[in-house]
């Protein structure tokens, strides 16, 4: 017997929910929970059992070799490099200048890979910079927070972008002609507030 559509997708509402609530309450960690959603959904018939058929594996690979570029990054003195190169055009800059080049670095950055290894990486580079020049250390990692959330020039920045290349029938120009005004707006709202606040 069949189970009826509105019950299959109240179940799956559930199953949704609690793996939020498993995730909420520290029970679980986030990939087991919804891990265990998508089994769930998968038993309930939510989804295709074959769902792994239509997974595009090239772009797992390439998000799978994000992670180790931001390493290289870090192990090879390149992010000491960025450190020097912005704590040069820093002197004698107002802390408004100094933020925005931080932010613009993060944002150029947090496109080539993702936005976790250029926090990890932006985020010392940051409070450095911040404690050489005598302001205080929040606002510079806030710049460095919404810098690395903005990933929108390029196919490869964040898997979100990545995964709807192929679906959306995408070049990589389309990301710009939308990114980069999106990423003027951003700046300009971006560095007044945390100024401000």
């Amino acid at each position: 017997q069949t189970i009826p559509s509105r019950s299959r997708l109240l179940k799956g509402i559930i199953f949704f929910l609690s793996s939020i609530l498993l995730v909420t309450f520290n029970v679980m960690p986030p990939a087991a929970a919804f891990f265990l959603c998508v089994i769930a959904f998968a038993r309930i018939k939510i989804i295709d059992t074959n769902f792994y058929r239509d997974i595009e594996w090239p772009i797992v690979v390439l998000l799978a070799t994000m992670i180790p570029i931001g390493v290289a990054i870090e192990s090879t003195g390149l992010s000491s490099t960025i450190s020097s190169a912005i704590s040069g055009m820093a002197i004698g800059l107002d802390q408004f200048w100094i933020l925005l080049i931080i932010l613009v670095t993060t944002m150029l950055i947090t496109d080539i890979i993702n936005n976790a290894a250029t926090a990890v990486i932006m985020a010392p580079i940051a409070a450095n910079l911040a404690i050489q020049v005598g302001h205080p250390v929040e606002p510079f990692l806030m710049a460095v927070a919404v810098g690395a959330s903005c990933a929108f020039l390029s196919p490869i920045g964040h898997q979100c972008n990545t995964l709807v290349m192929a679906p959306g029938n995408y070049k990589f120009g389309d990301y710009w002609r939308l990114g980069l005004p999106l990423e003027f707006v951003i700046v300009a709202i971006s560095i007044p507030m945390i100024l401000f606040v």
